[in-house]
């Protein structure tokens, strides 16, 4: 069974990946002059990728819960990350936001192309330039009014333990006086057999949005912000595991 629903997942994604990609790419040159943010075409990729992909199986389940305590003006989602589908289980929050992603995935066809169109934050991992990778476009789309997505941890575990938090999404929200927003994944590692390409039948993921915190309440010190939301995740997680 994990085979066949591999198979009918490549192949469709195959055969509407670069529709998407035309769609998008034909949507943007439409939009542009009066849509700089591209937030239509975040909306759209959004709705494909949630609602086509991550519902090829019907062993699927995925649920959003607390959509409607996400800010309407700027913020820092921060999202834990247990998987390569997190960003789409994280599109089913149907809410507008700059993805933040290593480099390399850039380079991709039709997905990084895609991505680069979206106008998305590609960073570097592990360089002396990482920070500043990150932090000056992201100043500059929470100063328009764009929320940024996050994943702390910079990469995900195979273990499936929380590991630890950088600091940059905090020392973000600090010096833009913007919200910090947890939003947990739970079950992504369900549908992806590591790495990939396999993905088993049967899967149950959960996207929550937490309560915003105000980040002024935790302090100046963005290391001492970054633990205690990381503490929040483990209670998070502890409390339905």
């Amino acid at each position: 069974m994990k085979y066949a629903v591999t198979l009918w997942f490549w192949l469709v994604f195959a055969l509407t990946a670069p529709v998407l990609f035309t769609l998008g790419a034909l949507l943007l040159l439409v939009t542009y002059p009066f849509d700089r943010d591209r937030r239509l075409l975040h909306s759209l990729v959004c709705r494909w990728c949630h609602g086509l992909w991550l519902h090829l199986s019907p062993g699927w389940r995925t649920r959003v819960e607390g959509r409607e305590l996400l800010p309407r003006g700027p913020c820092v989602l921060v999202v834990n990350h247990q998987s390569a589908v997190d960003i789409l289980a994280v599109m089913g929050l149907r809410y507008p936001y700059k993805f933040v992603a290593k480099a390399s995935l850039f380079s991709l066809p039709l997905v990084g192309w895609m991505m680069s169109l979206l106008a998305y934050v590609p960073i570097v991992r592990g360089t002396s330039t990482a920070l500043h990778q990150l932090m000056d476009p992201c100043r500059k789309w929470l100063r328009r009014g764009m929320p940024v997505l996050i994943f702390p941890e910079g990469t995900y575990s195979t273990g499936g333990q929380l590991l630890p938090f950088k600091r940059g999404a905090f020392q973000l929200a600090l010096e833009e006086h913007v919200p910090v927003v947890p939003v947990v994944v739970e079950g992504t590692p369900e549908l992806l057999d590591g790495d990939g390409p396999w993905m088993h039948p049967r899967a149950s993921i959960r996207v929550r949005v937490l309560p915003p915190l105000p980040p002024e309440t935790f302090g100046p010190d963005p290391v001492a912000l970054a633990s205690r939301v990381r503490s929040l995740y483990e209670q998070t997680l502890s409390a339905t595991g």
